[in-house]
């Protein structure tokens, strides 16, 4: 009889954690979209919706950043020079953009983010590759399945300009594509998965299992972006789809680290939010996020009344210049610390932290110890809110 699991499964986390926050978090998704009619979400998102899937995940996971970094103050001491620079360059690209124009900082941002999306699904199939010992053609027909299912996609969106939801705002992505070129990449990315359908079911038949985390990943990223950019017909399936496989994981991950850093002692404040647990730690996060956000209706969108009060203040185009931006900066220093803070080539102690060392060297990630974690590993990785 054929072997349905590899030998060597290389969980990230664990069984229960990976089928969780990846196939999970699609299934949950999937499901909201489905009870859209009973839960008087079709069309607009609903703002109950909007604070749990937009604040309190995505919003929330931008901020996760500050337990690996600002709020360790040993980490602070390490590289201040970084944690400095970034929120900097962020915060002087972002002016110089909307300086040209508004459309053109929100454009900028959009595909900032649309990168950081695609990259982060990347890494983590690649580190699924990296931990069960891959060959190098199946973690290159892993990588291109996954850019198949996210690019695929997105191409298609952009030569189906305009639909009935955008990233940021109405207009940020640039149109004009043929629409032939969507056909084109959604038959691109429908011939890539096959194949990759293909080479797992020839591993099975050959008795050699299937590696069920990675899998699922990246079945699970189809049906996010498939289903939330293709098949979506309001804002409301776009934002489920859009936000929850992207922010959950990146939670599991963040609490892990922070988890594994506070075991060493000296965190900081880190390490006296964490006394609280998970709760805690989720808890502040949204704390944040909802304060973010009230800024942002206050000062620039004014939509969310119920919520936050009505807003009286109007700025003018040139004070926006310089809030926007700034309103924008968790999230854009998110972006950018990203391509630095994940390469234990540089901080052999961040895998032990991570838990996928232990003393011993044991349960380490296979590949050369100088190579770096490929979770959104590019200068620029992304978000979106």
């Amino acid at each position: 009889m054929p072997r349905l699991l590899s030998p060597s499964q290389g969980w990230l986390f664990s069984p229960g954690v990976d089928l969780s926050v990846f196939a999970g978090s699609a299934l949950v998704s999937v499901a909201f979209v489905f009870a859209a009619p009973w839960l008087g979400a079709v069309g607009d998102t609903p703002l109950w919706a909007w604070v749990l899937f937009v604040v309190c995940v995505d919003v929330a996971h931008v901020w996760s950043t500050l337990f690996r970094t600002y709020l360790d103050t040993a980490e602070l001491r390490r590289r201040p020079g970084l944690y400095l620079g970034a929120p900097l360059a962020a915060y002087v690209a972002g002016v110089s953009a909307y300086l040209v124009s508004s459309r053109a900082f929100w454009t900028l941002f959009a595909y900032v983010a649309l990168t950081h999306f695609v990259r982060q699904q990347y890494g983590w199939v690649a580190l699924y590759g990296r931990k069960a010992r891959a060959s190098t053609f199946e973690r290159r027909l892993d990588a291109a399945a996954i850019y198949a299912a996210t690019l695929g996609p997105a191409v298609w969106w952009h030569a189906n300009l305009p639909r009935d939801f955008w990233w940021f705002v109405e207009g940020d992505f640039l149109s004009g594509l043929p629409r032939g070129a969507g056909s084109v990449a959604l038959a691109v990315h429908a011939v890539v998965l096959a194949a990759w359908v293909a080479f797992q079911a020839r591993r099975v038949a050959r008795g050699e299992g299937v590696q069920v985390g990675k899998v699922l990943l990246v079945v699970a990223t189809w049906v996010a972006w498939f289903g939330g950019i293709v098949l979506a017909q309001d804002d409301f399936a776009f934002t489920v789809m859009n936000v929850v496989l992207h922010g959950v994981p990146y939670f599991a991950l963040l609490f892990r680290y922070a988890r594994g850093r506070r075991a060493e002692g000296r965190y900081g404040v880190g390490g006296l939010l964490l006394r609280a647990g998970l709760p805690g730690f989720l808890l502040f996060l949204i704390v944040l996020a909802l304060l973010e956000e009230g800024l942002w209706d206050w000062l620039v969108w004014h939509e969310k009344a119920p919520l936050f009060g009505v807003a009286t203040v109007d700025l003018p185009e040139d004070v926006l210049a310089l809030v926007v931006p700034l309103l924008a900066l968790p999230q854009a220093t998110h972006y950018v610390l990203d391509a630095f803070i994940w390469k234990p080539g540089r901080e052999p102690a961040l895998l032990n932290r991570l838990g996928w060392t232990s003393a011993a060297g044991a349960g380490a990630p296979e590949g050369p110890p100088s190579s770096t974690l490929p979770l959104s590993t590019m200068a620029i990785p992304g978000g979106s809110e």
